[in-house]
């Protein structure tokens, strides 16, 4: 067992380094033979091409149709793997003081990992901004006339859904699904494991398992070299010249959050050594990386944290789908700095009440930011305009990070997914059900 997630790191690394270098050799050849070159539309209509955009009906697009079906495949399995593992975790555990404590337990840490986040994020983004670092010209950007902004509290409103049957048939309302299986984990716990529903959840989790094992151990790879590739061989050089900075600093706080923040809270919490486990969740940081959804890295981080981790799977069902969708530090930190940016872009003045303003709203809008790309930068415009940030220029910046912000949003979901990991090892270390052995192996 070992030996075989040994391999699929190993290969999905290989895949990973493979991309990149391929889809910025790619990039460079667009830059120096024009993005309007014959050849460049060639090879762009034969491997990257969206083909439902307008005007591909003729396009091939073997990269984007390769990636397309690979995160499809995880998609199909989301609300289904999330509503039974959840509905299991809960109907499994009799005692109702237990479940109680691990429910406080797990969203202080939530709150707590997000809280350093974004005091990371705030102190480093403000400091940047009063030293001039953001204040760049934004050019020849048109400007963004697609995105609306809307009151971050709606989340609440979103919890409880008014159609069980419709929250059930799209992967956005997945907060609506984890409060009908905690409503019907609840429901079912007198009978607990005998309950029909309990081994109905049991068997359909056993086939999502299979089938997840089988796309990612054996498809996995090729489809991170694709939409590696895909995604690097499509980007402008030009857009990252004018948010250099943005990217820079954001990139730098997402990196030392990922490898130094989380490993020292893994060594104080749980007195583990963090080598081992920033080696063993390594895969799923290149599988958030490449897929660059939460949602899609839900199976690779459960399979991960019970069995190479230690983290038993009650707790671990409970806490990873809940996280998946609320719990959001890289999002956060991108969002902070990503604000700032765009005020130092509008000439806003930000004092220590605006910045605890941001702060406030990125927490509240980072609960309610769908696990799948790019909503991350789309929800960005909600603490814009709860922030009051707004006017041309900024609207300009907007739609220029909208536009770079994919390889941002990548490494987000990787920060997302070990904070949901991070969590789940806390609470099962202070519940007595972190298996040392497994860890330590």
């Amino acid at each position: 067992m070992k030996n075989k997630s040994n391999r699929l790191a190993a290969h999905m690394l290989i895949a990973m380094v493979a991309g990149i270098a391929a889809g910025i050799g790619l990039m460079i050849l667009r830059e120096n033979v024009g993005a309007d070159s014959n050849l460049w539309l060639a090879i762009n209509r034969i491997f990257f091409q969206d083909i439902t955009a307008e005007g591909a009906e003729n396009a091939i697009g073997l990269f984007y149709i390769g990636g397309q079906l690979f995160v499809k495949s995880l998609q199909l399995v989301i609300v289904p793997m999330v509503f039974t593992s959840i509905v299991m975790a809960i109907g499994a555990i009799s005692d109702a003081s237990t479940l109680g404590r691990i429910s406080v337990k797990t969203i202080g840490w939530f709150l707590c990992t997000s809280i350093i986040a974004l005091v990371l994020a705030g102190a480093v983004g403000l400091g940047l901004y009063r030293a001039g670092v953001f204040s760049v010209t934004v050019e020849n950007v048109a400007a963004s006339t697609g995105s609306t902004g809307a009151n971050p509290l709606n989340v609440i409103l979103n919890i409880i859904p008014s159609n069980m049957i419709a929250t059930f048939g799209v992967n956005t309302g997945v907060l609506s699904v984890i409060f009908i299986a905690i409503v019907i984990g609840l429901g079912i716990k007198d009978k607990g494991k005998d309950s029909v529903i309990y081994r109905f959840c049991e068997e359909a989790s056993d086939v999502i398992v299979k089938f997840l094992n089988f796309v990612v151990s054996k498809v996995g790879p090729i489809a991170i070299f694709m939409l590696l590739s895909r995604t690097f061989a499509t980007y402008g050089i030009h857009y990252l010249r004018s948010a250099m900075a943005y990217v820079i600093v954001t990139v730098a706080l997402l990196l030392a959050y990922l490898f130094i923040v989380y490993p020292l809270i893994v060594a104080l919490t749980t007195k583990k050594n963090p080598f081992i486990y920033i080696k063993k969740i390594f895969k799923v940081i290149v599988f958030g990386f490449s897929t660059s959804s939460s949602a899609a890295t839900l199976p690779l981080n459960l399979d991960t944290n019970t069995k190479e981790l230690g983290v038993d799977n009650q707790i671990a069902s409970f806490v990873l789908p809940f996280g998946m969708t609320i719990n959001m530090d890289g999002t956060a930190i991108m969002q902070v700095v990503a604000t700032l940016f765009l005020a130092a872009v509008g000439g806003y003045e930000i004092g220590i009440g605006q910045l605890v303003l941001i702060m406030v709203l990125a927490l509240i809008a980072s609960v309610g930011t769908p696990a799948s790309p790019g909503a991350g930068a789309v929800i960005l415009f909600t603490i814009l305009a709860g922030a009051g940030i707004t006017g041309d220029a900024v609207m300009m910046g907007y739609t220029l990070i909208l536009a770079i912000n994919r390889p941002i949003e990548m490494l987000v979901t990787s920060l997302n997914c070990v904070g949901d990991s991070l969590t789940s090892i806390a609470v099962a270390k202070s519940e007595g059900k972190l298996d040392e052995d497994i860890f330590n192996s």
